[in-house]
């Protein structure tokens, strides 16, 4: 590698770190989809060893964002229609349990927080914030769905497919900005406002709908 894109690995758990620093960068698209991520290399940017930084690889492939190869080559995942569909049937699955468990299990201070997540959506929405800030807004929303919902396991299996539903959110956006801004805090304020009520069927409706939207989007992009 030539420019360093990652600073150095300063504490405790290196190997975690190097997958933190990693997978920053390439929600920050400094890795795209398809680019080579070399050992030495990455060893050398962070300061620490190769076995750390092979760790690190080992725990990304394991959240789906890379893929390993012959002679430890490993690469971003390229994002495919099959991938896409895997994951967004999954996703959905995974949305309608944790979306329904939360609306039994909501207190107002989780209902609460919600709204405070949309709201600071909308500012960056509006604002001009980057692609990835407003992916990581998207999906903080979700996150505390997951946390209503005090699931231990379905939060679990939701955090094997959320950095790549983050990556093709990226992939969505960069597509169809507009697009995505426009309808990002709508279509969260009509989860919150279900997760409010009582009509438990048009809840689980509505989020296979979003999870639709979605993987209609993303799958538009790759054509």
């Amino acid at each position: 590698m030539s420019a360093s894109v990652l600073p150095k690995a300063i504490r405790r758990g290196l190997a975690d770190e190097a997958a933190d620093l990693v997978r920053d960068a390439i929600f920050a698209g400094r890795f795209p989809p398809g680019a080579q991520l070399r050992e030495v290399g990455l060893a050398e940017e962070l300061g620490i060893s190769r076995g750390s930084v092979r760790d690190g690889l080992a725990q990304l492939e394991k959240e789906g964002l890379v893929r390993s190869g012959w002679h430890r080559s490993t690469t971003v995942i390229d994002v495919n229609p099959q991938d896409v569909q895997e994951v967004y049937d999954l996703r959905a699955a995974l949305d309608r349990l944790a979306a329904i468990t939360a609306r039994r299990e909501a207190t107002e201070a989780g209902l609460d927080e919600l709204d405070s997540l949309i709201e600071g959506m909308e500012e960056k929405a509006r604002g001009g914030a980057s692609d990835s800030d407003l992916a990581a807004a998207d999906l903080a929303f979700h996150d505390q769905i997951y946390r209503m919902a005090d699931n231990a396991r379905l939060t679990a299996a939701w955090h094997t497919i959320r950095s790549q539903i983050r990556l093709f959110h990226l992939c969505r956006i960069a597509d169809a900005a507009t697009d995505y801004r426009a309808r990002v805090v709508e279509e969260h304020r009509r989860i919150a406002d279900l997760l409010r009520g009582d009509d438990e069927p048009a809840l689980a409706e509505y989020v296979q709908e979003h999870v639709d939207i979605a993987r209609r989007a993303l799958l538009a992009a790759m054509e």
